[in-house]
């Protein structure tokens, strides 16, 4: 199974440590959706008992391209920024690079008589593409200019660093590969609120095997909940894994899940970008979490605010 993902997703990159040569690549003057990879959810889901079927979250993952060109008929270029919004519930995801690859294809198409047509074309063209690669009906995509790039704050507010918690001198941490015995409980008669963040995430490619890094936040309720030692515990037990960012998000939630049946549970992955790309998947019980800790993360209504590192 994982020598399946892996050749799908290796397929524009070497696989990591395989002595892999990978041809240089020619970017297209034209539009190439031919260079878009899906790749299929279920295959790691299936590995945490996650049933595609009957998912236990809702959810979104937010992709942000930072590196976006094409040109007016009369070959002046626009810039732009794309902000991607996919379902969680889609079966396939786009592979990272296969997308910065096709958006590179837009490079030197002339897409309009004036900026405004241009860039009405260009999301047309990256809808449709997207739509049709990850089978879904529709897939919200918008494109800012430096006119309409407008940051306000960070989405999520209200969550505490776990470090700010705990005695990080007084814990080991030597366990660098996820398990679900890392997490401890504390217990207790009434529901207790847990809104924790940290920077500590590192997860690896699973193609390539570089790391990626990331904030992530952690909303949970209920009667029984992980301490905050074994919480960043098992955070930092990602470094070693070789995950999408997606599967990263999905796997914490899922032992989180299984672990303490929250009433509440909310996890958002910010991760940092890589390629001129940042991925920001999310997941919760409820979508009133979302509205309520990170509006506007997984809306088209405007560019997504940053955290320090993105």
């Amino acid at each position: 199974m994982t020598s399946n993902i892996e050749d799908i997703a290796s397929i524009h990159l070497g696989k990591a440590g395989d002595g892999s040569v990978v041809k240089p690549y020619v970017t297209p003057d034209a539009i190439d959706a031919s260079l878009l990879v899906a790749i299929p959810r279920s295959i790691n889901r299936e590995e945490y008992n996650i049933d595609s079927n009957m998912l236990p979250f809702v959810g979104f993952d937010t992709w942000n391209c930072y590196e976006v060109s094409f040109m007016t008929n009369n070959g002046y270029p626009i810039n732009c920024v794309a902000k991607i919004v996919c379902p969680s519930d889609s079966k396939f995801i786009v592979e990272s690079k296969s997308l910065k690859l096709y958006l590179n294809s837009f490079n030197m198409v002339k897409l309009g008589n004036d900026i405004d047509t241009a860039i009405l074309n260009a999301q047309y063209y990256i809808e449709a593409d997207l739509s049709k690669i990850l089978q879904l009906k529709f897939i919200a995509v918008s494109l800012y200019t430096d006119e309409t790039y407008n940051i306000n704050s960070i989405p999520l507010h209200g969550f505490t660093p776990i470090e700010k918690l705990v005695n990080i001198e007084n814990i080991q941490f030597d366990l660098f590969n996820e398990d679900i015995n890392i997490l401890k409980s504390q217990s207790s008669s009434i529901q207790i609120p847990i809104q924790v963040k940290t920077n500590t995430l590192r997860s690896n490619c699973r193609v390539t095997n570089q790391p990626d890094w990331g904030d992530v936040y952690i909303h949970i309720k209920g009667q029984e909940v992980p301490t905050y030692e074994s919480l960043l515990q098992y955070i930092i037990s990602m470094r070693k894994e070789n995950h999408f960012h997606e599967e990263i998000c999905e796997v914490i939630y899922k032992r989180l899940y299984d672990k303490f049946t929250p009433v509440e549970l909310m996890v958002v992955c910010m991760y940092t970008r890589r390629g001129g790309i940042d991925i920001n998947p999310a997941r919760a019980t409820d979508n009133f979490l979302f509205d309520k800790y990170c509006s506007g993360l997984e809306t088209n209504f405007g560019a997504t605010p940053k955290t320090m590192r993105q």
